[in-house]
């Protein structure tokens, strides 16, 4: 991400923000993919939701979504096999492509909220 000026220290990750972007929420996370759950940092700005995982996981990627491409979100559970509830604690985000991802946070009503109040209006 070339030509980002500022760089934001959290919980031992980095998150480069365009000058006139404003990081509105951090925090410990997991990613569901596939069958890996990805442990890392979600960050929330007032133009993304940024997943920047640990190093030592295996599917290593930064997962950077513009809100603008957010058409919806969801509080689901953490399932096992994907079939059997462990907890009511994942935030559920869908795109205009049709891609979901399951954030598993802590507090995830206040991602919700967060997250929806960033949202541009449609």
């Amino acid at each position: 991400m070339a030509g980002f000026a500022a760089i934001e220290k959290t919980l031992g990750m980095d998150i480069a923000l365009d000058p006139d972007e404003i990081l509105v929420r951090k925090s410990g996370a997991n990613l569901q993919r596939g069958l890996e759950t990805v442990g890392g940092h979600l960050f929330l700005t007032d133009q993304r939701l940024v997943f920047r995982p640990h190093g030592f996981n295996v599917q290593s990627g930064v997962t950077d979504i513009p809100l603008a491409d957010i058409v919806g979100t969801r509080l689901a559970w953490t399932k096992l096999f994907g079939k059997i509830p462990l907890a009511p604690n994942t935030l559920e985000v869908q795109t205009a492509a049709g891609v979901e991802f399951a954030f598993v946070v802590s507090r995830r009503t206040e991602w919700a909220s967060a997250l929806e109040a960033c949202l541009p209006d449609t």
